[in-house]
C-alpha cells in the first residue's frame, strides 16, 4: 500500500476507485466497503484508494472531545494494508476544511489532488460542512465535476448493521466477544508497564500495570477478562482486572492490570500489548483476602481455557 501524506507534492496521481471516512477500528463494515472498491477499480483498472484523516474530526473542532478510538492510527494503517488497498490518502483535518461545501470538497479535495473518478460512499455516510447533503447530493455533484458516485451496500452481523459505535457499545458494556465478532478481530490495548500498588505478588498473581499509550483509546467496561499477552515477541495467555480493586481499598483511582501466566521476570518500562479474548466477570468487592484469592485462581482456570495460543 502507498500512503500518501502531502497530497500537494505528489503530482501526477492516476485516477483512482476511491472511499472516504475515518474508519475506527477497520471493522468488517469497513472491510466489505473496501472490497466493493478493490472490485469497482478491478473492473476498471484502476487504481484503489481509502481516503482517510490522521485525527478525529471532531477532536480538531472541539479540543476537549473525547473520541474513545477503537485504533490508533499506526493501528488503522496496519489494519489497511491487510485490506490490500492500493493507496491511503493520509489528510490533515482542519477547520478550513470543515468548512468546505460537499461540493466544494468533491471539485477541490476529491477531484483535484487526489484524482477521484469514482467515489464509492458508505450505505450512510456523509461529509461537507454540517454534513447536510446526501448520496442523491454526491451524485448530483459528481456528475458536475466529473466523479462516478456509487453507494455501497451494508454489511450486517446479527441483523444489525455494523458500525465504529456498534463496536464501542459493546467494549463499553464488557461485551469484548461481540466486538470481536464486529470488528474480525480482537481489540487490542498497549502500553508501558508502569509502578503499581505491587500487592498482587503478595497474593500470589503478580501483576504488570498497564498505561495505555494512546489517551483516546477506548478501555473496555470495568471487570476481569481473558487476554493474550504480547511480550518481548511472545505470546501469553493471562488475566486482565479494570478498575479501583474495592477489595483491596485502592481509593478512586481505576487501573488496567495484567497477570501474565507462566512468565516471571522484571518488565517494568517495557511496552506490551494485550488482546480481550472473553469477559470472566465483573469487578466484585470480596468480604476476605482469602475470598479474592480464592476467586482469582478460578479467574486463572477460566483464562487457561479462553485463550488459544
Amino acid at each position: 500500500m502507498r500512503l500518501i501524506k502531502n497530497i500537494l507534492q505528489d503530482k501526477n496521481l492516476p485516477p483512482c476507485v476511491a472511499t472516504i471516512g475515518f474508519f475506527d477500528g477497520l471493522h468488517k463494515g469497513h472491510r466489505y466497503l473496501i472490497d466493493q472498491v478493490k472490485a469497482v477499480a478491478g473492473r476498471e483498472r484502476k487504481v484503489s484508494a481509502v481516503i482517510t484523516f490522521p485525527v478525529h474530526p471532531r477532536k480538531v473542532l472541539h479540543s476537549d472531545y473525547q473520541p474513545a478510538l477503537l485504533s490508533t492510527l499506526n493501528e488503522k494503517i496496519s489494519n489497511l494494508e491487510d485490506t490490500g488497498i492500493d493507496e491511503c490518502f493520509l489528510i490533515p483535518f482542519t477547520k478550513e476544511l470543515s468548512l468546505l461545501s460537499a461540493h466544494d470538497f468533491m471539485q477541490e479535495v476529491l477531484k483535484r489532488q487526489c484524482n477521484v473518478s469514482t467515489l464509492v460512499i458508505g450505505y450512510d455516510h456523509r461529509f461537507g460542512h454540517n454534513r447536510k447533503e446526501g448520496f442523491e447530493d454526491y451524485v448530483r455533484f459528481g456528475k458536475e465535476i466529473g466523479i462516478e458516485v456509487l453507494q455501497a451496500q451494508p454489511f450486517q452481523v446479527w441483523d444489525t448493521a455494523i458500525s465504529s459505535s456498534a463496536c464501542r457499545t459493546f467494549l463499553q458494556e464488557g461485551k469484548v466477544e461481540h466486538a470481536a465478532g464486529c470488528l474480525g478481530y480482537l481489540y487490542k490495548l498497549s502500553g508501558e508497564v508502569v509502578s503499581g500498588y505491587k500487592v498482587g505478588r503478595t497474593l500470589g498473581f503478580p501483576t504488570a500495570n498497564l498505561d495505555v499509550t494512546d489517551k483516546d483509546k477506548l478501555i473496555p467496561a470495568r471487570g476481569v477478562y481473558a487476554v493474550k499477552v504480547l511480550l518481548r515477541g511472545i505470546p501469553y495467555k493471562g488475566m486482565l482486572n479494570i478498575g479501583y480493586r474495592p477489595t483491596l481499598n485502592n481509593g478512586n483511582e481505576s487501573s488496567i492490570e495484567v497477570n501474565i501466566l507462566d512468565f516471571s521476570g522484571e518488565i517494568y518500562k517495557e511496552t506490551l500489548s494485550v488482546e480481550f479474548v472473553g469477559r470472566i466477570r465483573d469487578e466484585i468487592r470480596f468480604s476476605s483476602i482469602e475470598e479474592l484469592v480464592s476467586q482469582l485462581q478460578d479467574d486463572e482456570k477460566q483464562a487457561r481455557k479462553l485463550v488459544q495460543l
